[in-house]
């Protein structure tokens, strides 16, 4: 695979990218709440995007081979729906759990993040499903440095996972980012320590774990984007951007609002 290391311009572009797609999900938070629509929050980002921002929205439009062009600004994906939820007439309701994933384009490069949200008083399942997936991406990201391997990312989180009873999607992965929205490596969120590719510093990918509360079978709604759970088990998922530096990692899509990494993460990465 042809991975693309970045150059000091690039990276910084790129922190620049990330941290605006990260505002988009700090702006965003609190119009969620029950009775609202997703095609409202779809509605609000968009117009916070391009008129605040002067972003554009990666999703819209956006179209790889065999696809219809996506019709939304963002992602919302609700409950027992894994990713690329479109947004529309879906009233949230209390209890409901949901995942916005945001791309923004700046300057031609992609910043890239998604973070889930409870909606009023969430079950108790639904809440350890997401703790966990955001311990996931975590242990995830605490696995970059040069020399580690892509199989390291992901032996980390499968392992974690399956631990605490959950499944990892297995057909959609992180990504290469920077300035085309997908690029190499696949990184997957599942596999063995020490295999794949060897990290670089100059790497920019995505971390972006999909763990279901069920089995990790999947299935892809007729409008030809949305992908639930095929036993309609609850999904969560959390994604950030992360360079590879010469020591370790830096998260790139970090904002005011972005959550703190998990306090064993601070132990291990101090």
């Amino acid at each position: 695979m042809a991975i693309n290391i970045k150059t000091e311009r690039d990276i910084e572009k790129m922190r620049v990218a990330c941290k605006l797609a990260a505002e988009v999900l700090d702006f965003i938070t609190p119009h969620i709440k029950p009775g609202v629509t997703t095609g409202k929050l779809d509605e609000l980002c968009h117009d916070y995007m391009v008129n605040v921002q002067k972003t554009i929205p990666a999703p819209l439009n956006y179209a790889p081979h065999g696809h219809t062009p996506y019709p939304k600004s963002i992602c919302t994906s609700v409950n027992h729906q894994i990713c690329h939820g479109i947004p529309g007439e879906k009233v949230l309701k209390s209890g409901d759990v949901l995942n916005i994933d945001i791309t923004v384009i700046k300057d031609g490069y992609y910043g890239d993040t998604s973070r889930m949200f409870h909606v009023g008083d969430i079950s108790i399942q639904a809440k350890r499903l997401s703790d966990i997936t955001y311990d996931c991406m975590w242990l995830g990201i605490a696995q970059v440095k040069p020399g580690a391997t892509l199989g390291d990312i992901g032996h980390a989180i499968q392992t974690y996972a399956e631990k605490n009873g959950f499944s990892v999607v297995r057909e959609f992965c992180g990504h290469g980012i920077g300035k085309n929205f997908h690029e190499d490596p696949q990184v997957l969120h599942y596999g063995q320590a020490g295999k794949g590719a060897t990290l670089k510093p100059g790497m920019i990918f995505t971390i972006e774990p999909m763990i279901n509360a069920g089995k990790r079978d999947i299935k892809q709604l007729g409008d030809g984007w949305t992908i639930v759970t095929k036993d309609h088990s609850l999904s969560a998922q959390w994604e950030h951007t992360v360079l590879v530096t010469e020591q370790g990692y830096e998260v790139l899509t970090i904002s005011a609002g972005t959550p703190a990494p998990p306090s064993f993460i601070k132990q291990a990465s101090a």
